[in-house]
C-alpha cells in the first residue's frame, strides 16, 4: 500500500474507531426513518460525505444527495484532456453506486435557496427536502463583475474558463485544434486562494505539450496575477526550460481587469493590452452561488469560515460546509484530494452529533496533489495536517511535507494510481 493510500485509510479507519463503529463491516440500509442529512453538491466533498454518513452511521442515518449532474466529471487530470492525452470518458464516474451500494438517495435537481429556520432546501424544480443536518459542498462561482466585457451576451461561451470539468474542457481544446500554427494561447491565472493552485501551471504544459507535436510555430503565454508560480515553482520552471523553451512564456504581475472579447484582447490593471488568438481566462473564485445566498460566505462574502472539528458553518447552525467553498487554514490547497479529506471528517462529526456524542477531537488527514508537466512526466507535493484545539484551526504536521526531486515518468503512473483511487474512495 502506497502512503498517500495508507494515510487516507487510516483518516477513515480512525473516524470509525471514534464512532465505535469499526468492530464489524457496516451494511448500509436503504430508507429508513432514522436522521435525515441533505447533501448539497457531488462534487468530491459532496459525494465523499454523502457515502461516509451513510458508512459511519451503519446505515442509520437517511442521507439524500443533490446534484443536478447525470455523472461525475473530475477535474483533476481534465488538463490531460485539454491536451489531448485523455477524453472526457476517461474522467468521469457514475454516481450508480452511491445509490445502489450505500443507500444514498440521489436527486437530480440544483438547489436554489435554504431556509436555515425551517431546516429546508428548496430545489429548482419546485420541491422542497427538509433535513437534520445540511452539508453543503457547492465548488466556487467566478466573479464576473470583476471583468465587465465578460458579462456581455455570449463572452462567457467564447472566451472559456475551463475551469469547472464538463463542457468548456471540450470546448477549449477544440479551440485549440482549430486555432492556426503560429497563434498564441494567453492563459491568464488570477490572485490566489484560487482552486487547485498548481492547475494552470499543469494547463500551460499540456497546452505547450500539444503545440510541441501539432504546432509548432504556436506560443502559450501565461499572464499570472501572483507575484509568481504559487505551486511549484521550481519543478514547473524546470520543466518549462528543459521541455518548452520558446513556447511557455511566464509573465508574473499581470492582472486582467477586463476583456474585449470582440477582439480577443487581454486588459491589464498596470500592462499593455494583449491580443492572442485563444484567450483562456480564469476569473477571481468565491464560494458557491448557493453558499452565498444562505450567508454563510463570511469572509469577505468570499468564502465560508467553518469550524475545523465538525465543517459547521460559523454563521449557520446546523449547516456544514466543504471543500473549495471553505475559507482555508494556513496551508490548506482548494484541491480535490483535500475537499475528500473534508468529506470524511464531516461526515464522522455529523453522525457523531446526530448521536449525541462528542465529535472526533483530532482529525487528520492527508492531500497530495499531482502535476503533468509533459504526457508522461508528473511533479507532486503533499501534506498532512491535524487540528490544533488551541488555535481552533488545522495546521501542517512539522516534517510531513514534501515535493518531488524532480519530474519523472514513475510519478505519471503514481499519479494516474492516485486518480483511480480517489474516484473509488468518493464514489465506488
Amino acid at each position: 500500500m502506497q502512503r498517500r493510500q495508507f494515510v487516507s485509510t487510516v483518516a477513515a479507519g480512525s473516524a470509525l474507531g471514534s464512532l465505535g463503529l469499526i468492530s464489524g463491516c457496516a451494511t448500509p440500509m436503504a430508507g429508513g426513518s432514522g436522521p435525515h442529512v441533505v447533501v448539497i453538491g457531488g462534487g468530491y466533498g459532496g459525494a465523499t460525505a454523502a457515502k461516509y454518513t451513510r458508512l459511519f452511521s451503519e446505515g442509520k442515518v437517511r442521507v439524500t444527495l443533490i446534484e443536478p449532474n447525470a455523472q461525475f466529471i473530475s477535474c483533476p487530470i481534465s488538463n490531460l484532456v485539454i491536451g489531448g492525452i485523455k477524453q472526457m470518458a476517461d474522467i468521469t464516474v457514475p454516481y450508480e453506486n452511491l445509490e445502489k451500494r450505500h443507500g444514498v438517495k440521489i436527486v437530480r435537481d440544483r438547489a436554489t435557496a435554504i431556509d436555515p429556520a425551517k431546516r429546508v432546501v428548496k430545489l429548482a424544480g419546485g420541491s422542497e427536502i427538509s433535513y437534520d443536518r445540511l452539508i453543503v459542498s457547492p465548488g466556487i462561482d467566478f466573479m464576473w463583475e470583476t471583468l465587465p466585457g465578460m458579462n456581455k451576451p455570449g463572452a462567457q461561451d467564447k472566451v472559456l474558463h475551463a475551469w469547472k470539468a464538463g463542457p468548456q474542457t471540450v470546448a477549449l481544446r477544440q479551440q485549440l485544434e482549430a486555432m492556426p500554427d503560429g497563434g498564441v494561447y494567453a492563459l491568464s491565472i488570477p490572485l490566489a486562494p484560487y482552486r487547485c493552485p498548481p492547475g494552470p501551471y499543469e494547463r500551460a504544459c499540456m497546452v505547450a505539450h500539444y503545440f510541441k507535436k501539432a504546432k509548432p510555430k504556436s506560443k502559450v503565454i501565461i499572464f499570472d496575477a501572483n507575484d509568481d508560480v504559487t505551486s511549484k515553482p521550481a519543478l514547473f520552471k524546470k520543466a518549462w526550460d528543459e521541455h518548452y523553451k520558446g513556447i511557455i512564456e511566464y509573465r508574473p504581475k499581470h492582472r486582467v481587469v477586463d476583456v474585449d472579447v470582440a477582439t480577443n484582447t487581454l486588459k491589464f490593471e498596470f500592462n499593455d493590452d494583449f491580443k492572442g488568438a485563444v484567450l483562456n481566462v480564469v476569473p477571481n473564485m468565491r464560494a458557491g452561488d448557493i453558499a452565498v445566498q444562505t450567508g454563510l460566505a463570511t469572509a469577505n462574502k468570499r468564502w465560508c469560515e467553518v469550524d475545523f472539528l465538525t465543517f459547521e458553518s460559523v454563521a449557520v447552525k446546523n449547516i456544514h460546509v466543504l471543500g473549495d467553498a471553505i475559507q482555508i487554514a494556513p496551508a490548506m490547497p482548494k484541491s480535490g484530494h483535500m475537499a475528500n479529506q473534508h468529506g470524511k471528517t464531516c461526515a464522522a462529526a455529523v453522525v457523531s452529533l446526530l448521536m449525541g456524542k462528542e465529535p472526533p477531537k483530532m482529525p487528520l488527514y492527508a492531500n497530495t496533489c499531482y502535476s503533468f508537466v509533459t504526457d508522461e512526466d508528473v511533479v507532486h507535493v503533499a501534506s498532512v495536517h491535524r487540528y490544533d484545539a488551541e488555535k481552533k484551526t488545522m495546521l501542517t504536521v512539522p516534517g510531513s511535507g514534501g515535493v518531488s526531486a524532480r519530474a519523472s515518468e514513475l510519478e505519471g503512473r503514481y499519479a494516474l494510481a492516485w486518480a483511480r483511487n480517489i474516484w473509488a474512495d468518493t464514489l465506488a
